[in-house]
């Protein structure tokens, strides 16, 4: 593929953001809408065969997928910026290391306020890995993230064996349903009660964090930095061989793990095979996500994607606004910050409340790009990076032209 930097932004790429932040909401409205999501416990009043098919199908096609797409997507882009700092004759790593730190402070904010279960301090952390393996070859980083994905595997099957070894039955203590029963009072109180809640939540999703998305984030990153050098998503329809292979792949092996790992999660939460289903997610996740990946690239090509890229497009130029606001709004309706509803909407009505939160945003996000260069955090991240203030209305910016590949 050419190695000559495109010019201005790719609306496939955008438009793959966009679809990336449904994913991501899917996922993480689950958590905020109930205490016990993630605990190995029962939620009370979630046993209903309506409830149970939709936490198979969050389970299966959107847990553990849609942030590795959202990783990709951040490798990919750091390519991006770093050949628009070449155009503009500005020194990349500087004004990198002052977007990470932005990201950082947002996402501490992020955690302690509105969802402890943020990934944009993982994203900034990972960040200055990113830049210091900036110069790998593509091949080469390509292996590095299939090496990082087969050795946390291995981690989890050996894990496995010790959870296996250490108790007759194979399991691990489960939190209490007691803990979740403050967690979800505490939740639906004040200010300080929420944030004293997150808090005590931090260690476990630290844990989490490091020990299941960072390696799986981080791969993802080094094939988004390999696929940004090489060009590759500026012509999509270039890429249809390839596209056809990953959806094969995906949608069968990808797929299949998909299963384990829900049955896993859902059935046998907090055992030996749980842990074993998580590394063999670790493997097969990837293909999913790609799947996902090259199904959208292929009819946002089409006559009728093309109408609904402007809109995804328009969702993902804004990715760390609407990401950070489905957090707010989710606040809003699920803690003491608002209606307090935690525990009290069931798993199909907060499907239904993530869809309607996304199609607003995408109303929202094209309405407010209309007449503005940046959405906010956009704008605030910015202006932090270089130091400077850029245009805040449309009308006043330099507009960089889209190219639908």
């Amino acid at each position: 593929m050419s190695t000559t930097p495109p010019p201005g932004r790719l609306a496939h790429v955008d438009g793959l953001r966009g679809f990336a932040l449904l994913g991501i909401l899917v996922v993480n409205i689950t958590y905020l809408a109930s205490a016990y999501h993630g605990t190995g416990l029962e939620d009370p009043g979630t046993g209903d065969a309506l409830s149970q098919g939709v936490r198979w199908v969050t389970a299966t096609l959107f847990e553990a997928k849609f942030f590795l797409l959202f990783s990709f997507l951040f490798g990919y882009s750091f390519t991006l910026q770093i050949d628009s700092a070449t155009r503009s004759g500005a020194r990349f790593g500087p004004r990198f290391l002052r977007r990470l730190t932005g990201l950082f402070v947002l996402g501490a904010l992020h955690a302690v306020l509105l969802f402890p279960g943020d990934i944009l301090t993982l994203y900034a952390l990972l960040g200055l890995v990113l830049l210091a393996v900036r110069n790998l070859a593509p091949r080469t980083a390509v292996r590095a993230a299939v090496t990082v994905l087969v050795v946390t595997a291995l981690a989890y099957a050996a894990l496995a064996l010790v959870v296996l070894q250490a108790g007759a039955d194979g399991t691990i203590p489960a939190g209490t349903a007691e803990n979740a029963a403050a967690a979800t009072e505490a939740l639906c109180g004040g200010p300080g009660e929420v944030i004293g809640a997150h808090l005590d939540q931090l260690p476990d999703v630290l844990f989490l964090l490091v020990f299941f998305q960072a390696p799986s984030a981080f791969a993802a990153f080094l094939v988004g930095l390999a696929v940004g050098r090489r060009r590759a998503l500026a012509d999509p329809a270039a890429l249809l061989p390839l596209l056809r292979r990953l959806q094969w792949a995906g949608f069968t092996v990808g797929l299949a793990g998909g299963l384990v790992y829900a049955h896993a999660s859902l059935r046998h939460p907090e055992t030996a095979y749980q842990v074993l289903a998580l590394g063999l997610d670790v493997l097969t996740a990837p293909l999913l996500a790609a799947a996902y990946a090259a199904t959208v690239l292929r009819f946002l090509d089409t006559r009728r994607g093309r109408r609904v890229l402007a809109a995804l497009a328009s969702a993902g130029r804004m990715s760390l606004t609407n990401y950070l606001g489905q957090s707010l709004v989710c606040a809003l309706l699920f803690t003491g910050y608002g209606a307090g509803l935690v525990g009290r909407v069931p798993p199909a009505g907060v499907a239904a409340l993530a869809l309607a939160l996304f199609g607003a945003q995408l109303v929202v996000s094209r309405w407010w790009l209309r007449s503005h260069a940046y959405g906010p955090l956009e704008w605030l991240l910015r202006a932090w990076t270089v130091l400077g203030v850029p245009p805040w209305r449309r009308s006043a910016a330099a507009k960089e032209p889209v190219r639908t590949g």
